[in-house]
């Protein structure tokens, strides 16, 4: 009788301690990624982005507060971040002052789902479910409705009175003083996750006159990352996946919560289409739903990318 019930116990206390870790240390275990990017025209100096995505501040997260306050003394020549700043409506003014050292520097902005809605409980078996059936993240999700709304004009307003160019489903130019005066143009949608990307609005490919042209987005649905490939951009920028967010060692993410392939969840990889390739950056990001606060072989992070000369 005793060795019965020996196995199940050690697995109680097995998941048990996987829980522990995961909501009670791995969540803020933060991490900085770095790689490098053969992006620039020659002759242009090595450039420094830090790219931060899918915060999903709540209240009192004091030790994410600290260290995207840290993230400052990068020094970084541009920042870009792709969204999903909130997970609490009245987290606003920790939002804006958790990165309120980095609004020194010249940056560029996008929105996520999570910026527009407040946040609700969703069963995480659900993207399991999904998946399997081949029906997860196809096209998206429809706009929400009768879902209460994040006051996401207060971090518009900041962003822009800040001189952070807003990317939502348009293009804009950034002149970073640190780089000898380098114009970067930048050309962004709104979140594809709940259907309000408008590429007709943007298309057109890089501006031929900026010394470096940039894709940025939200999600990486695959309808956008082709369509920022085809068209020529050398980089595109996303979040929202979360790596995974609950992945399995040795093995990677079973979700991305979209359409594109796990191999490619979070990191630099590249994009393919219709003969064209792109770089392809996917931010962890260094937060999570406040209604799953947990990661597993995931550890929320930013990453600082070093563009230099293509070959």
């Amino acid at each position: 009788m005793r060795a019965r019930h020996a196995l199940p116990l050690s697995l109680a206390a097995l998941a048990a301690g996987v829980l522990g870790y995961a909501a009670g240390y791995e969540v803020r275990s933060f991490r900085l990624r770095r790689a490098t990017v053969p992006v620039l025209p020659p002759g242009l100096p090595e450039l420094r982005v830090l790219h931060v995505s899918d915060i999903h501040m709540v209240c009192g997260q004091r030790k994410k507060r600290l260290w995207l306050n840290s993230l400052a003394g990068l020094r970084p020549d541009l920042v870009i971040n792709t969204g999903d700043n909130l997970s609490d409506p009245e987290a606003v003014p920790e939002t804006l002052d958790a990165l309120g050292p980095l609004l020194e520097f010249p940056g560029a902005y996008v929105f996520g789902s999570n910026d527009y809605y407040a946040p609700v409980f969703r069963n995480p078996a659900r993207y399991l479910a999904e998946r399997a059936s081949g029906r997860h993240g196809l096209n998206g999700n429809p706009p929400a409705s009768n879902v209460p709304r994040n006051p996401w004009w207060e971090l518009r307003d900041a962003f822009d009175a800040a001189g952070w160019a807003n990317l939502t489903n348009t293009r804009g130019r950034v002149k970073l003083p640190s780089a000898g005066g380098a114009q970067i143009a930048l050309t962004g949608l709104d979140d594809p996750h709940i259907r309000r990307d408008r590429y007709t609005e943007v298309a057109g490919g890089p501006d031929p006159d900026a010394d470096l042209s940039l894709a940025v987005v939200h999600a990486p649905y695959l309808r956008v990352l082709d369509a920022f490939t085809a068209d020529g951009y050398p980089l595109i920028l996303a979040g929202h996946t979360h790596g995974g967010q609950l992945c399995v060692p040795l093995y990677g993410a079973l979700v991305t919560n979209c359409d594109i392939d796990p191999a490619r969840v979070k990191g630099l990889t590249t994009h393919t289409t219709a003969g064209h390739t792109a770089h392809l950056h996917v931010s962890a990001g260094c937060g999570t739903n406040r209604y799953t606060p947990v990661r597993f072989a995931c550890p929320p992070e930013a990453t600082l990318l070093t563009l230099t000369a293509r070959a």
